[in-house]
């Protein structure tokens, strides 16, 4: 066997040209978790179709769980219905929300059509939330008691639910009033030691921590690096229990969103792209940013152009402006990722301008002038001239203070008007930083042409 036919993918495909699904399952199984993702991504979508559909729900459930998500998106989107719907009904309830949140609507709405009701009605809810606030992220498996029921008949019921309580990730029984009113937490180690007869009222620990179900992820994020907990109830108006937010699921979403963050940044509109995604899909998501970054660079070029005869006459200025708008570019981009992460982390509010303005003059005004006099020494060193020192030793640093200004406000700006600042604060500080780059050293140029000539 050569070397082709023993690399994972090209095992999966031949066990799914046989229609092998027990040896499929036997190969996928010995596969380390991190190969998985990465073999079936080597196969084409109608092989991808067909190894789903060759597993059971359960299965192809497990898979699903541990491929990227929108891998997983890919990979269900091109099932039927009802096919679809038996996988995702085996999947967590915050799994089977962000999927179906992420689908086409009507695809999305003829899986929910197809699924267990009762596992509709969860997801629905928690696609009632948006998905970076308590209650996009909550799973909804979880224990809960009311507070006059013993212990034994607690017992009764995970023995008559083992099977389904197995699949629970559970550390704690919460304990509840009335409407399903939040009144205590009872941890299973106090349950597995307590008397039979007693009550879960007379154990339970009363006003338990819990979060609002509106609370957003910074919130969520800042209390769990105070507190140890591996969970935390989530209520809703009234203080009704409706699910369970995780510290796992917690740290995942920061990754996921300073990782959307980042491809945004880089032009990836959406936040996401993957290789084995359509060839339209990623080539529609990079245009949408370059094409319109083409556009800025066209204005910005525009002032060269207007100072065509300066640069003529001082062709030495060329060898600068690449370096100048390249070294405030960077300097502005410094600036737009802090303002983003203090952003994202809750640090900063849109309407702190002049907190942000003042604090970024400083940097700029101390950077720039070591910028300036660096390069402002290096080109009277080259050319002889102090005179094209000044020249572009000036424009730097007064361009270094122009973009970390931008840089940092730029941000606050886009998000106080509902704005993505990842996405659009590269394309604008770029035009901005190149346009004033360009026009600070044509322009002072020209002032000082006969010094230069």
């Amino acid at each position: 066997m050569n070397e082709e036919e023993n690399k994972p993918w090209e095992i999966l495909r031949q066990r799914v040209e046989e229609g092998d699904s027990n040896n499929l399952l036997r190969e996928i199984e010995e596969l380390p978790a991190a190969e998985v993702a990465r073999a079936i991504s080597h196969l084409d979508q109608e092989e991808q179709s067909l190894l789903l559909t060759m597993l059971k729900p359960e299965e192809a459930a497990d898979i699903i769980e541990e491929v990227h998500e929108s891998q997983a998106i890919d990979l269900l989107e091109d099932l039927e219905p009802e096919q679809a719907a038996a996988i995702i009904d085996e999947l967590r309830s915050d799994h089977q929300a962000d999927i179906l949140n992420e689908l086409d609507a009507d695809d999305a709405e003829a899986i929910l059509e197809e699924m267990d009701p009762e596992e509709a009605a969860d997801v629905l809810q928690l696609l009632s939330y948006p998905s970076d606030v308590a209650g996009g992220l909550m799973v909804t498996e979880y224990l809960s008691y009311p507070a006059d029921l013993r212990v034994d008949d607690v017992f009764a019921d995970l023995r008559h639910n083992r099977a389904q309580y197995a699949e629970y990730d559970v550390q704690y029984a919460y304990v509840t009033e009335g409407e399903d009113t939040l009144v205590g937490v009872l941890p299973m180690r106090d349950l597995m030691l307590a008397a039979g007869t007693a009550t879960l009222s007379q154990l339970m620990r009363r006003k338990p921590y819990s979060v609002d179900a509106l609370s957003p992820l910074n919130e969520l994020r800042a209390f769990f690096d105070e507190h140890a907990f591996l969970g935390l109830p989530v209520v809703s108006t009234g203080g009704r229990l409706i699910g369970v937010i995780q510290r796992s699921e917690v740290e995942h979403a920061t990754g996921e969103e300073a990782n959307r963050a980042f491809l945004e940044s880089s032009g990836i509109v959406g936040g996401e792209e993957l290789r084995s995604m359509s060839l339209w899909r990623r080539s529609s998501r990079r245009l949408s940013w370059l094409s319109v970054n083409i556009l800025l660079n066209i204005v910005a070029a525009s002032v060269i152009a207007f100072y065509q005869d300066t640069l003529a006459a001082v062709i030495a200025l060329a060898v600068f402006l690449p370096i100048i708008s390249d070294m405030s570019g960077c300097s502005g981009n410094q600036a737009v990722a802090v303002s983003i992460r203090e952003l994202t982390l809750g640090l900063l509010k849109p309407n702190e301008l002049f907190r942000v303005l003042f604090k970024e003059a400083g940097v700029g005004l101390l950077n720039g002038s070591v910028l300036g006099a660096l390069i402002g020494i290096v080109a009277w060193a080259w050319q002889g001239n102090p005179y094209l020192g000044l020249v572009v030793g000036g424009a730097l640093a007064a361009n270094t203070l122009l973009a970390v200004l931008i840089g940092g406000l730029v941000p606050l700006v886009l998000r106080r008007f509902g704005m993505d600042p990842a996405l659009a604060s590269g394309p604008i500080l770029t035009t901005v930083t190149d346009m004033c780059g360009f026009f600070l050293v044509l322009s002072l140029a020209s002032t000082l042409l006969s010094y230069l000539i």
